[in-house]
């Protein structure tokens, strides 16, 4: 398919059947958002920097700074480049080496915060930022956690998977800044009422009630702040895998499926496959796997870095755990929210 520029590359990536195990009914369907140019946030850069550009917030030639360790720290590199703007990324030491060689090769530069905030990396980065908005007057932010144009630029996301499947039962995402999930979740459920929308966190993540551990390895999904774009309103289920759990399930998605992916990828793999074991044969449900697991070959798929870290054996349970909304969990786990807010609970066990 021919485009005239890498920003029209974004979107309408594959949609993929899985072939799971034995124990799975239902059928499972991968929508490759790693096969964007850079990721699936790259629909959030393309979204939130043409919206700016339009509205007049984004000037000519003006800088465009964001907070990013990974993916949408890319596809903000991509579009603001392709548009001619200076580019600033603000991260942490947790950046790979994958990702910083694409940021400063597109013409980015690139700053490391070298100490955590009071709420971990994000609060850190956050406080650089400021200043560097103080220092480029005029300067643009994206805001991917907050700005209503990263959920926004999931509607493109449903629309394409309506295109591709007739029904659509169950929809399992990940959650971190919260716009891919609740984006897609709100333009889907506009046509499937019935919809079960089910999200992927991970343990030591505040987003859904539980302590925060800002040590926890996983990347990509997770968060120490609580993104405003996380809509609680359209989340069912919620499911928490550690990191251990997570590293079992992205290792064995390469293996069984041969979908070479991040943890995001395969924390979502591992829920929908065991969805698909407790539903009947006629539900389709929809995966949606974010990153490519390239930044990732240090970690996740180093025998040494899981030796250096104790996740050697990677256990990994067959099944989650049911549980209470209040209660701290440490492994695979779920509860139900069915519109709750779990924010609104005062219970969580410290």
């Amino acid at each position: 398919m021919l485009y005239q520029n890498m920003i029209d590359a974004i979107g309408n990536t594959p949609l993929v059947k899985l072939r799971l195990n034995t124990s799975s009914a239902a059928s499972v369907y991968a929508k490759l958002e790693l096969m964007n140019p850079f990721g699936m946030k790259d629909r959030v850069a393309k979204q939130t920097i043409l919206a700016a550009k339009s509205s007049g917030e984004l000037k000519d030639d003006m800088p465009i700074i964001e907070s990013s360790s990974g993916t949408m720290a890319c596809g903000v590199a991509l579009v603001g480049r392709q548009l001619g703007h200076p580019v600033h990324i603000v991260t942490d030491p947790r950046i790979d080496s994958i990702t910083y060689a694409k940021l400063t090769s597109l013409g980015c530069k690139v700053h490391v915060v070298k100490e955590m905030g009071k709420h971990g990396w994000q609060s850190a980065r956050l406080e650089l930022l400021n200043k560097l908005m103080e220092e480029y007057p005029g300067a643009f932010w994206p805001r991917q956690y907050e700005n209503p144009e990263n959920p926004r630029a999931y509607r493109e996301l449903a629309m394409e998977l309506m295109n591709d499947l007739e029904r659509i039962d169950i929809l399992v995402g990940s959650v971190g800044s919260g716009g891919s999930l609740s984006g897609s979740a709100r333009a889907l459920k506009q046509v499937h009422s019935d919809l079960k929308v089910v999200a992927v966190d991970a343990t030591g993540s505040v987003i859904f009630g539980q302590p925060d551990r800002p040590s926890r390895l996983q990347g990509g999904l997770g968060n120490s702040l609580i993104a405003p774009n996380v809509d609680f309103s359209v989340i069912d289920e919620v499911h928490w895998l550690n990191d251990e759990e997570a590293f079992a399930a992205t290792l064995q998605l390469a293996h069984n499926e041969q979908i070479f992916a991040g943890n995001s990828s395969g924390s979502v793999y591992a829920v929908a496959r065991w969805l698909a074991g407790q539903v009947s044969e006629d539900c389709n449900i929809v995966a949606i796997f974010p990153d490519r697991g390239d930044r990732y070959t240090d970690t996740i798929y180093s025998d040494q870095y899981r030796k250096d870290h104790g996740l050697s054996a990677l256990r990994f349970s067959e099944g989650p755990q049911r549980v209470e909304l209040d209660c701290e969990v440490s492994s695979w786990s779920y509860t139900t929210l069915m519109g709750v807010h779990p924010h609104e609970e005062k219970t969580i066990i410290r």
